[in-house]
């Protein structure tokens, strides 16, 4: 992930399954770098939780959340809820 991050270390994306939120469909996403720890929910594309990352570097994050938000919720919707309780 090129999202413009200060390490040489590898960002990784991890997000749920699709649920309902205040009446709106959402997805909740996690990026983790080492200890670093960000969270957003989309669609929203604001990072509601951060340990590790600078300022700029969650501007980048929320960028990249903007820009694969189709593709998030596509992937999001694949997700199986029952099929992880089995």
């Amino acid at each position: 992930m090129e999202i413009g991050m200060r390490r040489e270390e590898e960002v990784r994306l991890t997000h749920s399954g699709i649920f309902a939120k205040d009446g709106r469909r959402c997805v909740s996403v996690r990026f983790e770098r080492g200890r670093d720890v960000a969270e957003a929910i989309l669609p929203a594309c604001r990072v509601t939780k951060n340990e590790g990352f600078t300022d700029e570097e969650v501007r980048g994050l929320e960028q990249y959340l903007e820009s694969k938000n189709d593709e998030i919720f596509a992937k999001a919707k694949e997700i199986n809820p029952i099929r992880g309780i089995l």
